[in-house]
């Protein structure tokens, strides 16, 4: 029983620590390392990011240009998914706050050629509810 608490102790421990980062609270190997999935160029800055586990195998972001996510396989490489858009190449933005007990809020980019991509973010009401009205209102100032 003992074994059994240490261990889910542990896991939420882990599960806990993920936060919504800026670019100066992520680490340079971090922006690096979004930099080489062709996801933020010289210049663009990071304004709210967070993953969902570890940020070499998940990330969900906004910047001064665009939105973006990725989750890297790196056991199946055929189950990478890496998506962004640019503000000017999005048609609409739906926020889902509930998203039921076992699924984090995300945020639905629908692209003007029709596909479609989750940014998921956690944390408490305000921190969530902060990112999706940040997001949207670079959306609408830069669309």
């Amino acid at each position: 029983m003992k074994k059994h608490l240490i261990v889910i102790l542990v896991i939420f421990s882990f599960i806990s620590c993920n936060k919504i980062e800026t670019h100066q609270t992520l680490d340079k190997e971090d922006i690096k390392y979004i930099k080489s999935l062709n996801l933020l160029t010289d210049g663009e800055n990071i304004y709210k990011f967070y993953s969902e586990y570890k940020k070499d195998v998940a990330g969900n972001f906004f910047t001064d240009r665009r939105i973006a996510t990725y989750w890297i396989d790196n056991r199946n490489p055929k189950k990478n998914e890496i998506n962004s858009a640019y503000y000017k190449e999005i048609k609409k933005i739906d926020t889902v706050f509930n998203a039921g007990a076992t699924y984090t809020p995300y945020i639905l980019v629908t692209k003007i050629n029709g596909n479609t991509f989750k940014v998921s973010v956690d944390g408490d009401k305000k921190e969530i509810s902060a990112f999706f009205k940040d997001v949207l209102r670079e959306w609408k100032t830069k669309r």
